[in-house]
């Protein structure tokens, strides 16, 4: 695992403190109440995720603001002072995203992240327009006279303008204020079915992205508004009406060019259609057959805490090796110089000590390790001669001590520099070190 996807927002309420929105109800039990004793949950969770290697993502929902119809908001909500940007629907609370100045509020609610923490990428899930409910009409028919009727005779494709205009807007801001913050969505897995559009996926989902949720997702890959898209492939192998196989082959189609991570629904273990113990092995080995998967997010963490069914050992199955997170030649395409490897040394008990300088001490991000064995061919694209990721120090002269090695065994280290969007350098000179018999020491050459 290289990243974590966080909910930070989940009903116009924040885990952080907020110029625009109450602390989350999910936080403390109360919205609008800080945590005490007081600390930052989003602060805590980025450090947190820093020093393990792993990016974060912070989820936001852009529009729900409840979870219930009879929720009493904090004093300090939007829904307080601004009655008119919320419509009810269903058994929720919305902002009405046809409303510009709800759409303004939430972007800038958004960015104020953007701007104050150190966030690797901004993401979405499925929820812009909610879910139809049956037989009921999303209630921004007021909206849609005032703001869009002169304009889109069809009020669904005023709808996916809204949302067109919300992503659009959010990644241009994005980019303005840090370039490096990535902007990912996981859709529901299907954008349109092919009854409905040839362009569409041969499959007959009751819900679709396009027409049930307005969010022309394919759009914004196209128009490169995303820097990642990661469709909820939650369905089974052989699914009739959302096969997963199909679902990968038409995804892997419509990239354009853009990062394509599949959304595997891992909570699903020993359900219907997920009996089979090797379900998510073979779903993960078969996305592997397209080069442009590069990757799976696993929904959801609590599964992986509970070892649901014995799900963790099928992963380390199927990803045993550390994993380097792709890059994004759109947004950085320059990898930084290999770093010097200057020095190996060793003593029993310890292990052998790597240090290294940077050429260039400003761009890297971390540091990865391989080490190849007398006889093994030197090939740093297999992972399998990954031994350690290792962050960089605040130094010139990094280190790092390898414990585990074998007596009277010959060891060859390369050390590489990678960047923060993930572009690795060469691997400059390596340097050998073999180990003795009895005594375990250690000799360089």
């Amino acid at each position: 695992m290289n990243a974590v996807i966080v909910q930070v927002r989940p009903t116009a309420d924040t885990f952080y403190p907020s110029s625009y929105e109450p602390w989350s109800t999910y936080l403390t039990g109360k919205q609008g109440q800080a945590p005490q004793p007081y600390y930052n949950p989003l602060a805590f969770m980025i450090a947190e995720a820093k020093k393990r290697g792993l990016e974060f993502h912070a989820w936001f929902n852009p529009y729900r603001a409840s979870m219930k119809n009879d929720f009493i908001p904090s004093a300090d909500h939007p829904l307080v002072d601004h009655r008119e940007w919320f419509v009810q629907y269903g058994d929720k609370w919305y902002y009405d995203p046809g409303i510009p100045e709800a759409r303004e509020f939430v972007l800038q609610s958004i960015l104020e992240t953007v701007k104050h923490y150190d966030l690797d990428a901004v993401h979405f899930d499925d929820y812009f327009y909610p879910y139809r409910v049956a037989n009921v009409e999303f209630p921004d028919s007021g909206s849609y006279a005032q703001y869009g009727k002169s304009r889109f005779k069809d009020i669904n494709e005023w709808r996916r303008h809204n949302v067109d205009r919300f992503v659009e807007e959010l990644s241009q801001r994005i980019k303005a204020e840090k370039p490096f913050v990535k902007f990912g969505i996981s859709p529901f897995g299907v954008w349109r079915n092919k009854d409905k559009d040839p362009m569409g996926s041969d499959t007959r989902a009751g819900v679709t992205n396009y027409d049930d949720l307005h969010a022309d997702v394919v759009k914004w890959l196209r128009e490169g508004w995303i820097d990642y898209i990661t469709p909820q492939l939650y369905w089974h192998i052989g699914f009739e009406l959302a096969e997963y196989k199909t679902l990968v082959q038409w995804w892997s189609r419509h990239t354009y060019g853009k990062h394509l991570y599949i959304g595997q629904g891992i909570y699903r273990v020993g359900e219907k259609g997920w009996e089979d113990e090797n379900e998510i092995v073979n779903q993960i080995r078969y996305n592997r057959e397209f080069p442009e998967v590069k990757g799976s997010m696993h929904f959801s963490s609590k599964i992986i805490a509970q070892n649901k069914l014995g799900i963790n050992d099928k992963l380390a199955e199927v990803q045993p090796y550390p994993a380097l997170i792709p890059s994004m030649p759109w947004l950085d395409p320059t990898a930084p110089p290999a770093p010097k490897l200057t020095g190996l040394s060793g003593s029993q008990g310890e292990g052998i000590r790597l240090e290294w300088e940077d050429s260039s001490p400003d761009d890297q991000a971390y540091y990865v390790i391989y080490r190849f064995e007398a006889g093994e061919v030197v090939d740093l694209a297999n992972p399998q001669y990954i031994r350690e990721i290792v962050q960089r120090q605040p130094k010139k002269e990094q280190h790092w001590i390898d414990s585990k090695v074998k007596k009277r065994t010959t060891y060859t280290y390369y050390v590489t520099a990678v960047d923060r969007l993930h572009n690795e350098s060469q691997e400059g000179t390596g340097m050998t070190a073999r180990t003795r018999g009895k005594n375990g020491s250690i000799r360089i050459h």
